[in-house]
C-alpha cells in the first residue's frame, strides 16, 4: 500500500525529531568534553542533511581551531568535520592549548573543513 502524503510527511517528521534526539545526546558528551578543557563549551550542531535526509551528527570526537573575525575557536567535530560543540572566542595561543590538551587527552585532531552554525 502506497503512503499517503500525510504519512510521508508524519514520517520525516518523526525521523527528524529522533535525528534531533539522538544528536543532542552526542553534542552534549562532545559539550561536556571540550567544557573538561576549556572551562566553557556551548552546543552548536545536532544535526545534518545526508541525501536529503536529516540525521544526527556523528558519533565520533575530533577537535580543531577555526579562526573566526572576531577571534579563535576550539571545536569539537564530528567526522564530516560538523561542529558539535565550541569554545568561547579566544585567542589564538588559547584555542592551541585547549586543542593540545585535548589531543594529549585522547582526543585526535582533525584537519578537514569544519562546518560551523
Amino acid at each position: 500500500m502506497a503512503k499517503t502524503f500525510s504519512q510521508s510527511l508524519e514520517g520525516n517528521f518523526m525521523q527528524y525529531h529522533q535525528a534531533i534526539r539522538i544528536g543532542q545526546e552526542r553534542a552534549r558528551k562532545s559539550q561536556m568534553n571540550l567544557f573538561s578543557h576549556a572551562g566553557f563549551a556551548m552546543l552548536t550542531l545536532t544535526v545534518k542533511k545526508s541525501e536529503g535526509t536529516f540525521v544526527p551528527v556523528g558519533e565520533q570526537e575530533l577537535v580543531a581551531i577555526v579562526q573566526k573575525p572576531e577571534g579563535w575557536i576550539t571545536v569539537i567535530v564530528d567526522e564530516e568535520g560538523y561542529a558539535k560543540a565550541q569554545s568561547k572566542t579566544l585567542n589564538e595561543t588559547e584555542a592551541k592549548e585547549i586543542k593540545k590538551k585535548a589531543v594529549v587527552a585522547g582526543i585526535p585532531e582533525y584537519a578537514g573543513k569544519v562546518k560551523l552554525v
